[in-house]
């Protein structure tokens, strides 16, 4: 969804750039050199920003955390959430009551549900952390992927007071831990 919308606003910005050199060239000189200008501003300022995105990727180690299988996932994360001033606990394999993962800061206590998947992480992996939360007395909940949520998922997660780490929000606490 979030990607979707990426598309459509450097579509608007290209479109709104068109238009604006389209006025320039049937106006005065002055004011389509003035607004021609601007677009260029706007092009680097996108140029700019697309550098910056890709550049945290490129720390986020995305490619990597793509291709780890389930278990390596958990413990990437761990480590993730170590470097982010966490204490962490990876809970075993096999009845783990749905956390796979124990993070605590401040005193607060928090499970996490982690879903290194190829496709969207539906409404099964909230309710498992949900179903959690009482067996380890967690102050919050959450489930992370390195994908992004189907919208029964969300819904879910929103009456529930979980919190939903999806692929973008994974690449920028990557990209801070490093």
């Amino acid at each position: 969804m979030a990607k979707h919308k990426k598309k459509e606003d450097n579509t608007l910005l290209l479109v709104a750039l068109g238009v604006i050199i389209l006025l320039g060239i049937l106006t005065l000189p002055k004011i389509f050199l003035f607004l021609l200008l601007v677009a260029i501003g706007i092009a680097v300022f996108l140029f700019y920003k697309k550098v910056k995105e890709l550049k945290i990727i490129k720390r986020s180690n995305i490619k990597e955390i793509d291709v780890m299988n389930g278990k390596q996932f958990e413990n990437y994360l761990g480590v993730l959430f170590k470097s982010l001033g966490y204490k962490t606990k990876v809970t075993p394999t096999s009845r783990d009551y749905g956390a796979d993962l124990i993070v605590i800061k401040d005193n607060k206590k928090v499970i996490v549900q982690a879903k290194r998947y190829s496709n969207k992480v539906g409404i099964s992996s909230v309710q498992q952390i949900v179903g959690a939360k009482n067996y380890y007395k967690a102050d919050e909940i959450w489930v992370i992927t390195n994908n992004y949520f189907t919208q029964p998922a969300i819904n879910l997660a929103y009456v529930n007071n979980v919190i939903l780490i999806d692929r973008d929000r994974l690449i920028q606490l990557s990209a801070q831990a490093n």
